[in-house]
């Protein structure tokens, strides 16, 4: 037993990766292209790829958004688990990145539960919240630019029903948000929201220390 997290040698993640995850095949072969991609540290782990997944199945999630797609290894892992009429809006300004998701999707048989728009995640937002999609949403995930977050935050509260989930991911960004000294913009946006989120009554909300931190929150 231990009152805190065990810290994981790389034999013991390598155990978690064997027995402690069943990630679907077309999901492997997207993260190990990815792995070679020269912005690879911006891909998510298989583990909290699957936490995303099982996350969405205990919502019984139909409607997801997701901020941020990069190569589409978060938004398959959700998709994966959406109903046959279910839909993800994916918010992205790249076609570069998104472009090497598509196939996969495709591959995976889920393309069209994935709604690709390639416009400023506020944009598209604002566009749901004015076509009054308000409440209409059972998952939201936040991975883009993190100054951008707070907004994003506030955009996504108006869309999520109330008992759906946003997930916020990096936030605890490789422990600089502990470091007092570090107050670069994009530290200093995380650790501002991180804070917000701690005090912010119109969610339930824990940081989980998986990967490089993300936050679960319940709104109420």
């Amino acid at each position: 037993m231990s009152t805190e997290t065990l810290q994981l040698n790389d034999t013991l993640y390598q155990y978690i990766y064997n027995v402690g995850l069943r990630e679907h095949p077309v999901l492997k072969e997207l993260r190990e292209i990815t792995s070679h991609h020269r912005y690879r540290i911006m891909q998510i782990s298989a583990e909290q790829g699957q936490l995303m997944g099982m996350l969405a199945r205990l919502a019984n999630a139909r409607r997801t958004i997701e901020i941020g797609v990069f190569t589409g290894y978060s938004a398959l892992s959700v998709a994966l688990v959406l109903p046959e009429d279910g839909e993800l809006i994916a918010c992205d300004i790249s076609s570069e990145y998104t472009d090497i998701a598509k196939p996969y999707w495709e591959k995976a048989g889920v393309s069209q539960r994935i709604k690709l728009h390639l416009a400023p995640a506020s944009e598209t937002l604002d566009k749901l919240i004015q076509k009054g999609e308000l409440n209409q949403f059972d998952m939201a995930f936040i991975d883009a630019d993190k100054t951008g977050y707070d907004a994003y935050y506030e955009q996504c509260l108006q869309l999520i029903r109330p008992g759906g989930l946003i997930l916020i991911d990096n936030v605890l960004w490789s422990g600089r948000v502990a470091d007092k000294d570090e107050n670069d913009e994009d530290t200093a946006a995380l650790k501002a929201l991180n804070q917000k989120i701690h005090d912010d009554h119109r969610v339930d909300m824990m940081i989980l220390p998986v990967s490089d931190g993300l936050t679960i929150a319940i709104k109420r």
